[in-house]
């Protein structure tokens, strides 16, 4: 059997391409990334899977990134970045086609942007179509998808949609908000990514591609909204600008403004599939909506989404990892303590929590929401644990269930209050580089509409004394062990 094509991954680090480098890794084919900072692909890669650095702009870099390589995927693009990001693209492209010339690249898969021509057509969209024609100069096979909104956990659009439903129970909506698109989910986009490799193809070719329904935005939020069981009210205004409603969902969505303007500026006209990809091309019958939307929710119960629009290194998004952080629409509370103990004996206390033990900190403010619970209908503190010291998936501990357990390394609980949303809390302890342990604890609020929103910002004050006061008491025990 002939051996698989060794591939080249651009984008690694983003949303698409982290998602494909997994699909990839799972397949077994054998896979090089191309990063501008390796480090941050560290523990996100397989052991076979080689990462080299290496910059779009920096020529001299992408020769050995490309020595060896069969087909290439080009998954790059400054969404978030400033400045004249049409000549930054233009330039990276061109640099990335030379250097697969030169290497003797047979095949470059590329994810472009779907829409009409027009003397109007957005910066954004020509530019990801004028990176296409240039990489098509290469004199590699080039095969450029191109697709409309993409809709799974994690990225931009189903974070943008999944904020404004879940904040705003009356929203005004611009004309761009019922522009006709075709989403597509992020399973089925990497299913053609996947397949591209071993496609067969004369010559260079355009497939454009999309889910099974045609739909606006306004339709999308809808749809998420009925699914989640929000009754949302939307009032439809005949002008917004794209520069004024960027600015509104930098202040209410995840989504940064230039990011929002830029995304903006390319729903102004439909992106509808007009010269399908032939059925028999790829073998995938992508899904619906109303499937994609319930699938990324589901996926939204994980830990966390497999990657995110933000992981990439253009949205420059700077990471916090102590405090009041917004993770998509979760509302994320992480810390860290460092002690001496080794990880067995500083999980001694986590594995300990709950019940007679208490809780490490605030106490008598644990026992009043629970009475407060208790009042409210829910479960109270009436159940404490099974066992002093053991856990098992599925244990009651006060109102919280032990959702998953790793012994010695990890645990999550659910809560069973009654709350305006959903609520687990993890701790995990791993080794320290220089001996020693680090113990994470994090508390997770998914709220559910404004109710939940206004929940956790009025008690934030006092979830950030008993947080704060709770890893200290834990690596405390920890430590004394």
């Amino acid at each position: 059997m002939p051996a698989p094509p060794r591939i080249l991954l651009t984008g690694a680090t983003g949303y698409v391409g982290g998602r494909l480098l997994k699909t990839l890794e799972a397949r077994g084919y054998s896979v090089r990334c191309l990063a501008r900072r390796p480090a941050n692909l560290a523990g996100k890669v397989a052991d076979t899977t080689e990462v080299v650095t290496g910059d779009l702009l920096d020529p001299d870099s992408l020769s050995h990134a490309m020595a060896g390589i069969d087909a290439a995927y080009y998954l790059v693009h400054s969404l978030g970045s400033s400045g004249d990001f049409e000549a930054g693209e233009a330039a990276g492209a061109q640099n990335f086609a030379d250097a697969a010339r030169a290497a003797g690249v047979s095949r470059i898969i590329y994810l472009g942007g779907l829409g009409a021509v027009s003397d109007t057509t957005s910066p954004h969209l020509r530019s990801r179509w004028r990176v296409g024609d240039i990489l098509r100069s290469s004199g590699a096979t080039v095969i450029e998808f191109r697709a409309s909104i993409v809709i799974g956990s994690g990225s931009v659009s189903f974070e943008m949609v999944r904020a404004l439903v879940e904040r705003l129970p009356v929203m005004i909506t611009p004309r761009w908000v019922s522009v006709p698109a075709q989403p597509i989910a992020i399973t089925d986009l990497l299913d053609y990514l996947q397949a591209a490799v071993d496609v067969l193809a004369d010559g260079s070719r355009i497939f454009e591609i999309g889910g099974a329904d045609v739909v606006s935005y306004g339709g999308l939020m809808q749809e998420y909204a009925r699914q989640r069981g929000l009754r949302r009210r939307m009032i439809a205004v005949p002008v917004l600008t794209p520069r004024l409603s960027s600015l509104w969902l930098g202040l209410v969505t995840p989504v940064y403004a230039r990011i929002g303007r830029k995304l903006i500026d390319s729903l102004r006209h439909a992106s509808i599939v007009a010269n399908p990809a032939p059925p028999g091309a790829f073998g995938i019958r992508p899904m619906g909506i109303a499937d994609a939307i319930a699938t990324a929710i589901r996926n939204e119960d994980r830990d966390y989404a497999a990657t995110r629009w933000s992981d990439a290194l253009s949205s420059s998004g700077q990471e916090r990892v102590r405090g009041n952080v917004r993770f998509g629409t979760r509302l994320v509370d992480t810390r860290t303590a460092t002690v001496a103990s080794p990880p067995d004996a500083a999980f001694e206390p986590v594995r300990r929590i709950g019940g007679s033990t208490g809780w490490y900190s605030a106490n008598t403010l644990w026992k009043l929401r629970g009475f407060l619970d208790l009042l409210a209908g829910g479960v109270g503190v009436r159940r404490g644990r099974r066992h002093p010291s053991d856990l098992a998936v599925g244990d009651t501990v006060d109102w919280w269930r032990v959702e998953s357990y790793e012994p010695g390394r990890r645990v999550k609980f659910y809560a069973e209050m009654r709350l305006p949303g959903r609520a687990w809390l993890e701790f995990e302890v791993t080794p320290a580089r220089n001996g020693g342990s680090i113990i994470r604890q994090t508390a997770e609020f998914d709220p559910i509409g404004l109710a939940g929103l206004i929940y956790w910002y009025a008690l934030w004050p006092a979830h950030a004394c008993v947080f704060r006061g709770m890893i200290r008491g834990i690596a405390k025990a920890g430590a004394s062990k």
